[in-house]
């Protein structure tokens, strides 16, 4: 008969297949998941060893790995370096910038309203558009954009406007509905909730992961909601529907990241390195993190 350790080890392997199955992972974007949660808040510079072997338990092969950290340097992101036979690779400055934001997002408070306008000068705007798109922003013609989170670099000539709503506050759920696509982001929160409910249930409801286990759990947590944050124009609450998923999608975020932490954290003591030595199990960056997560609740 199994014990208790291999039935969560069974369910866990089910939950993780089903996960991945429905939101496949990619190799670079992964690999930028495991800096920005294990190695950036404790430095810098991690053994490739350790990405080849966490990206291993997701299904993602060491030729993967190695193609797509090449890539990642060709594109500015990590440098590498060797310490006798061991290749280390350690993020670059504008990659810690980036990470920097992203914990933002991630762990701290919710942003303010940033409401502005953005009309784009000069020839060719289309590229710097379809920029702003992804950030969040919506078109309102040619050149013109309006948005409500923080702009992000523009490499266009660009004309900026700050707004603030004066009057008609009643119909900003309208305004909003009209020029953002609010159904596809609630799809995608619905679809994280659908996903990660069920290892909740697994965790909470008394299941022990292992510390690999919890690693690669709350990896694959990170990353797949880091995806849906980061697509979200992330509108202030009163111009969302009354129905939006968003704030369930975070409180199960927060709730899984901190329950998963202890055995994670322990895991990244024990087998992450550096060419000084191992990654410790704590830093002041990952407690400030679990300290803002509790704080939310």
């Amino acid at each position: 008969m199994p014990d208790d350790s291999e039935r969560a080890e069974s369910a866990f392997g089910a939950l993780l297949r089903a996960i991945l199955a429905e939101s496949p992972l990619k190799a670079a974007g992964f690999i930028v998941t495991i800096y920005g949660d294990v190695v950036e808040p404790r430095g810098d510079v991690v053994w490739t060893g350790n990405l080849i072997e966490t990206c291993a338990a997701v299904g993602i092969s060491e030729t993967l790995v190695r193609t797509a950290v090449s890539r990642l340097v060709a594109a500015g992101q990590l440098s590498g370096e060797r310490e006798g036979r061991r290749s280390f690779y350690r993020l670059a400055a504008p990659a810690r910038a980036e990470f920097a934001a992203a914990a933002r997002l991630l762990f701290g408070p919710p942003e303010a309203a940033d409401w502005h306008f953005v009309h784009l000068a000069g020839a060719a705007p289309d590229e710097a558009m379809q920029g702003l798109e992804r950030a969040g922003h919506a078109r309102l013609g040619p050149r013109l954009a309006v948005g409500a989170r923080s702009l992000p670099p523009l490499r266009q000539p660009a004309v900026v406007f700050k707004a603030e709503v004066l009057s008609g506050g009643q119909d900003l759920g309208a305004f909003a509905a009209e020029h953002w696509n609010l159904a596809l982001h609630a799809d995608a929160y619905h679809g994280f909730l659908g996903r990660f409910g069920p290892l909740a249930s697994l965790v909470e409801g008394g299941s022990r992961l292992s510390a690999a286990e919890s690693l690669v759990a709350r990896l694959v947590l990170v990353h797949q909601y880091r995806l849906v944050v980061l697509r979200d124009p992330r509108l202030p609450q009163a111009a969302l529907p009354a129905d939006w998923p968003g704030e369930a999608a975070r409180r199960l975020f927060t709730r899984l990241y901190i329950r998963l932490s202890p055995e994670a954290d322990l895991h990244v003591a024990r087998h992450f390195v550096t060419a000084d030595g191992p990654l410790p199990e704590a830093s002041e960056a990952t407690l400030r993190r679990l300290a803002l997560l509790r704080a939310a609740i």
